[in-house]
């Protein structure tokens, strides 16, 4: 009987040495697999983290260009409005100078009529 057990006994052992042994190389090969889970993790990271800042600098020049073409409009428009209100005098003046000459012409023809 004791022959028998101790013969259990070392049986289990030698299962349980076994199956501590699978239980460690298990663990190894998680941890290893969650290392290169991390890495290409952070990879990823770094790479949309490139990307985000690769898109916010082209969108900050577009938003540059941008904000110089609505400056370079609001100084057209703004020459023009002057344009426009020069044009305005110019035709006061011409209309004014039109009803002067008119009406000269108007007393010249009175005074030839006479």
């Amino acid at each position: 009987q004791l022959h028998l057990t101790t013969s259990e006994k070392s049986e289990l052992a030698r299962c349980l040495e076994m199956v501590q042994n699978q239980l460690q190389e298990k663990e190894s090969e998680i941890k290893r697999e969650v290392s290169e889970y991390k890495d290409r993790l952070l990879q990823a990271e770094k790479e949309h983290q490139d990307a985000l800042t690769e898109a916010n600098r082209k969108n900050e020049v577009k938003i540059e260009a941008c904000h110089e073409k609505i400056s370079s409009l609001e100084h057209i428009i703004s020459s023009q409005k002057l344009e426009i209100e020069h044009l305005k005098s110019n035709k006061e003046h011409l209309n004014n100078s039109l009803k002067e000459a008119n009406q000269s012409l108007g007393e010249l023809l009175k005074t030839k009529v006479r």
